[in-house]
């Protein structure tokens, strides 16, 4: 190697702890102040070094190396429990193969079927609602997204007692997320309340997918076309074989890592896009103005559609601008497979380094002004920075979702404003809920008036 720079330190580490306790504190603050101390700054969490990336060209090469810098370490010890190796969690070397299996049930042809999945459950869940009443925003669009992702994976419907379950089992392992990766092992098998409920979820959780593929097997093995007729990704993985055998692509235990991985994927990075971009147009009235002149001016009162997006242009704006804020994967991590060089940095085999989406779209000289909300940065006609935002990963192993997120995230911006005016209680907003796994707020509650011109039932 010709690399001799040695990574420098960040300041302040406390004896034992390290800079732990002022991550803890504010996550969010601490990581916006390591670019200063350079493009790469090592920090330590319990006498454990990490390398923190904090060049935008550097993390770019994190994510293009994927077989160099291959996701494994705490945090993806962590995933595994309850996502097993499905897409998202999965080595370097079984990712091609998962990824080409796949890569059909999210080729751009099959976005309009997903989207009128999208709008018809929207629409019975917009419905719903009424006149004057009271919801958590936060746990409303995380029923909907959960809906739209079974209907997608699965071919089916919400069921409420299910949903009950996954989302009461998803917020314990959002929860201990953080603490269960930074404790030692051996603590982690202490039976504290704590554990014991963490590791109970993940086993319902595995628990209620591997009971949902079973059912959809029985029901493809069925079906008297063997399946062709169903039309969602799950059935896909299971007709599908390995070429030139008959033997199926994927087990019972990797169908059951997919359906897990597309379910916390698809659930909670939409939802909390969602509700940010909510939180902050309601809180910015010029920008609240202008997306609902253009959602009335498209949708007229009704929910959005497939082919309203075109014209949905500011609504796309404006979630794109939330994710860059708030990227609900704030906090990533990879190990590294082999000896290797990073900018002009020697990197060991073993180190683990974490790159931060949060932080590389809140860096100054990308960003005029990055803590100013301003949708108007993704006017195509503006001048779109040159980097873009990492919320969706890069490289091979770019998320495979990313324009199904999208079209799902525009969809229900829109649909919601356009049936509904949204009074958001600011006060009792605490946001962003942290540390955890997703950079997503907490309860937000909001009082629904409905539109004069949409068709909802007052009553």
């Amino acid at each position: 190697m010709t690399s001799t720079a040695a990574v420098p330190s960040a300041p302040g580490a406390r004896p034992v702890v390290g800079h732990l306790a002022a991550f803890l504190r504010e996550p969010l603050a601490f990581l916006r102040g390591l670019p200063p101390h350079g493009p790469l700054v090592e920090v330590r969490f319990l006498g454990k070094p990490l390398v923190v990336v904090c060049d935008p060209e550097l993390t770019r090469a994190v994510l293009v190396r994927d077989r160099v810098f291959d996701k494994g370490g705490p945090m993806f010890e962590r995933l595994r429990e309850a996502g097993g190796q499905g897409l998202a969690s999965c080595p370097a070397a079984e990712h091609r193969r998962q990824r080409r299996l796949m890569q059909p049930a999210f080729h751009h042809s099959r976005l309009p079927g997903y989207a009128r999945i999208m709008t018809e459950r929207l629409d019975l869940a917009l419905r719903r609602w009424r006149h004057g009443q009271t919801v958590d925003l936060a746990v409303e669009s995380r029923t909907i997204t959960a809906d739209v992702v079974l209907s997608a994976v699965f071919g089916t419907s919400l069921d409420p007692a299910l949903h009950g379950r996954l989302a009461a089992d998803f917020d314990t392992l959002l929860a201990g997320f953080t603490r269960h990766t930074l404790l030692p092992k051996p603590l982690r098998k202490v039976p504290t309340p704590g554990n014991v409920r963490y590791d109970r979820a993940t086993r319902r959780v595995r628990g209620s997918m591997a009971d949902l593929t079973a059912a959809l097997r029985r029901r493809v093995a069925a079906s008297p076309d063997g399946g062709a007729a169903e039309d969602n990704l799950l059935s896909m993985l299971i007709t599908s074989r390995d070429p030139g055998s008959d033997l199926p692509a994927l087990s019972d235990e990797e169908l059951v890592d997919q359906a897990v991985t597309m379910y916390s994927a698809g659930t909670e990075t939409t939802a909390g896009a969602l509700n940010w971009a909510l939180f902050l147009a309601t809180t910015h009235p010029a920008v609240l103005a202008r997306l609902t002149a253009e959602v009335d001016s498209v949708l007229g009162g009704r929910t959005a559609g497939w082919d309203d997006l075109p014209r949905l242009t500011y609504t796309r704006q404006v979630l794109t601008e939330a994710l860059r804020m708030y990227p609900p994967g704030w906090f990533l991590t990879r190990q590294t497979e082999q000896d290797t060089e990073l900018g002009p940095y020697a990197i060991a085999r073993g180190t683990a380094l974490v790159f931060s989406p949060y932080l590389i779209s809140h860096l100054p000289d990308l960003y005029a002004e990055p803590e100013r909300f301003d949708p108007d940065r993704w006017d195509a006609h503006g001048g779109r920075p040159q980097v873009p935002v990492t919320v969706f990963g890069g490289g091979a192993r770019k998320c495979i979702g990313d324009e199904f997120s999208l079209v799902e995230g525009v969809l229900m911006l829109s649909s919601l404003l356009s049936h509904w005016h949204v009074d958001l209680h600011r006060r009792t907003l605490t946001a962003p809920r942290l540390p955890q796994l997703t950079l997503n707020p907490g309860p937000m509650p909001v009082t629904l008036t409905a539109r004069r011109h949409a068709r909802v039932v007052v009553r």
